[in-house]
């Protein structure tokens, strides 16, 4: 049972944009030992806000008399637990099975989106539209894959085709709608997804665009009017048109977040990734609020399942990173900020996490005290540079103070050093200091 959620934020793993990252770091404790993860909105290529499709269990697309449907159907359990590599083999062996299985290519696309191979989920998604050329869900797919890896203007061609080809479809215009959201074009997003709205008034994936678009351009008001129309209408004569839809309920929730409303946020985050468990910046959002509260413990298998569910995801490798230093676990911490940073070299915050850990922890493995601080420095001065002479707004990161911390602590073991160098030369040899 394979479908798309056309208009979804999957999030984070499989596609991205240009959006703007954010990371708050909250104040440190006396002792350091404070979250460096707090509230990723981005990453710089994937935003949260961003639509992805996914496999669902919600349409077959004519799976249901394949021969490849066991294969199939394997292949969805595997990625409704989150093993994409059981996932990607049985997906392609019912495509090999059932060369005409659209489902299988639409669903083997979403799983190499999600492992980072875009050329192969683009490959993918077109073999799914070339053998059922209704398949309206992969030509989205493909083309927000297009969108997300840099390549707007192509898919906005692709789609302004297919719908040129296909006026009526509702589906169509509000993937346009998305693309020209991407680029910045708003007015066009806008009319577009109300034209689909004329198109089927019931189409609520059209609603969210609209939503994600307001919320894109910061017109907050107008994003939650949206999201209210469809998570909860507007009495008897506007009902709502999907409640408890998942994307509506994360995008709220983001909101809700930004504005301080910590108890609402948490509440909608997890409506969402209980949903959604594929939903993975629903996850990756509950799991940094916990973060931020200390608790790292309840943290902890909430990121674990994001990187397993979404192994390109930056952000969540720099939360789990983050989580394991808090519990001490510095190799483990250190693997998956490494890994972050790999991913994406712009996340500051994983330096500044990185920076702590070696500020603080007692010993780290592979290291003496005197290398330990002098990566802690080198750390804390990246973040600094990357993070420019002021704090982002409405953070506060005491940068200033750990580098002071690490400079006393470096002077003390240099001094320490010079102390133990000047005690052995003055100590007299056996025979009174001569020598033979």
């Amino acid at each position: 049972m394979l479908g798309a959620l056309a208009l979804s934020p999957f999030v984070i793993v499989a596609c991205g944009g240009d959006d703007a990252k954010t990371v708050k770091h909250p104040t440190n404790e006396s002792d350091g030992g404070g979250s460096a993860s707090a509230s990723e909105t981005s990453t710089a290529s994937e935003p949260v806000d961003a639509a992805v499709v996914g496999v669902t269990d919600t349409s077959q697309q004519g799976i249901e008399n394949s021969s490849g449907k066991g294969a199939y159907d394997d292949g969805f359990k595997a990625w409704t637990s989150g093993d994409l590599q059981t996932a990607k083999t049985k997906f392609r062996e019912a495509t090999t099975t059932d060369p005409k299985a659209s489902a299988a290519f639409y669903g083997l696309g979403c799983v190499l989106e999600r492992l980072g191979d875009n050329a192969g989920a683009q490959m993918a998604y077109r073999q799914a539209f070339n053998v059922k050329g209704d398949n309206e869900i992969a030509m989205g797919a493909y083309a927000l894959n297009l969108a997300h890896t840099g390549h707007q203007g192509e898919a906005d061609t692709f789609l302004t085709d297919k719908h040129q080809r296909n006026p009526k479809s509702a589906r169509l215009e509000a993937y346009l709608a998305e693309v020209k959201s991407l680029e910045k074009d708003s007015g066009s997003a806008q009319q577009l997804a109300q034209d689909a709205l004329r198109l089927d008034p019931n189409f609520k994936d059209a609603m969210i665009v609209i939503a994600r678009d307001h919320y894109r351009s910061g017109r907050t008001d107008l994003a939650k009017y949206a999201i209210t129309a469809v998570l909860d209408g507007f009495g008897q004569a506007s009902p709502a048109r999907d409640p408890g839809n998942a994307e509506a309920l994360l995008l709220r929730a983001l909101i809700e977040r930004e504005a301080g409303q910590r108890i609402a946020a948490m509440k909608d985050f997890d409506a969402a990734r209980l949903k959604r468990p594929d939903l993975i910046e629903a996850t990756v959002q509950v799991a940094a609020m916990k973060l931020e509260a200390g608790n790292a413990a309840e943290a902890q298998p909430l990121l674990e399942s994001a990187v397993k569910y979404a192994p390109q995801n930056a952000i969540a490798h720099m939360n789990l990173g983050d989580c394991y230093r808090l519990q001490q676990r510095y190799a483990d911490a250190k693997r998956e900020l490494d890994q972050s940073l790999a991913l994406d070299s712009t996340l500051l915050g994983a330096h500044y996490a990185m920076g702590l850990m070696y500020l603080n922890a007692p010993s780290f493995p592979g290291m003496d005290a005197k290398s330990q601080v002098q990566g802690a420095l080198r750390e804390l001065n990246q973040y600094l540079t990357m993070r420019g002479p002021k704090a982002p707004a409405g953070t506060s990161d005491d940068i200033d103070d750990l580098i002071a911390r690490g400079k006393d602590k470096l002077n003390e073991l240099n001094l320490a050093t010079q102390a133990t160098a000047t005690a052995t030369a003055a100590t007299p040899t056996g025979d009174g200091g001569k020598k033979p």
